[in-house]
């Protein structure tokens, strides 16, 4: 083993903020707000408070995709939640998602707001709103709603576990890497499975089940997420390949890929999106859009 050191744990746990690495000023024990700011509002019914990490794309993806079926209603205003900062602890997104984490959704279309959090949760909501890629026959919903979950059950493994102790973690630790890594790489075969029998998860249609597991796994595979192709033989996985790809090839997806988007190529970023038109300017320039 490379982390040889005895490690005992105390009676009581205490919080040491200096332990927390790379993501230290964004997590602690605690919740509720740090600070009041109030969150801005656009023009449209659907207001998205987010950042483009695998949670993130899952919406704007979504919300792209709908938009692009002719559902006008799904036209949004996504704002930039820049966690590294602790926009996150601000009174007004905390009074959206009193849990603190990207994405949230306040959909203004109704006679009042309605704030709906946790991506899993914003699919189901536009899925059922819009009455699109949530099959309605009860065997295909049924196993849409499936992958829905598994990937929702999922992602602590692969984000906050592997990505984790593989990519961030101030300490290199072989039983986190090796035990996270077994863990990814069982998902992953699970998908490779499911694929080499279906187009896509739920069956032969696109659905919100796609749309929720490609940022994480989908990633992955191309070797887009932690930079761990190599070490996971994502080549193995040829099922999920093929998917990926598949995806990948949406005009739809490929812009809600960019939305809240502020590293990488700058013709990959959009930080923030008003209005469809901005994808004609895709730099940093959409930081401090007019008004």
């Amino acid at each position: 083993m490379t982390d040889s050191t005895a490690y005992t744990p105390p009676t009581v746990w205490t919080w040491n903020k200096a332990n927390g690495g790379r993501f230290a000023n964004i997590n602690r024990p605690i919740s509720g707000p740090t600070h009041d700011k109030d969150l801005p509002v656009g023009r449209h019914p659907l207001q998205l408070y987010s950042l483009a990490t695998p949670n993130g794309v899952k919406v704007t993806v979504m919300l792209e995709e709908l938009l692009a079926l002719g559902h006008a209603g799904a036209e949004y205003d996504a704002w930039l939640i820049r966690i590294n900062e602790g926009d996150q602890f601000g009174s007004g997104f905390v009074a959206v998602n009193p849990n603190s984490k990207i994405p949230a959704l306040l959909d203004r279309s109704g006679a009042a707001p309605v704030r709906v959090f946790e991506s899993g949760a914003i699919l189901m909501h536009l899925a059922e709103k819009f009455g699109a890629f949530l099959p309605t026959g009860l065997p295909e919903r049924a196993e849409c709603l499936s992958w829905l979950f598994w990937q929702m059950g999922s992602a602590p493994y692969l984000g906050g576990g592997f990505g984790h102790f593989y990519a961030y973690a101030p300490t290199k630790i072989e039983y986190a890497i090796d035990r996270f890594a077994m863990e990814t790489k069982r998902q992953l075969d699970v998908l490779d499975r499911r694929l080499a029998e279906s187009a896509y998860l739920a069956g032969p249609d696109y659905t919100i089940a796609d749309m929720a597991v490609w940022p994480w796994y989908g990633a992955l595979a191309k070797g887009q997420l932690y930079e761990a192709g190599e070490f996971l033989q994502v080549h193995e996985y040829t099922h999920v390949l093929r998917w990926a790809d598949q995806i990948a090839s949406r005009p739809a997806v490929q812009r809600g890929r960019m939305v809240n988007r502020t590293w990488g190529q700058p013709s990959s970023q959009l930080a923030e999106r008003h209005d469809a038109g901005d994808f004609d300017t895709r730099t940093q320039d959409k930081l401090a859009p007019s008004s």
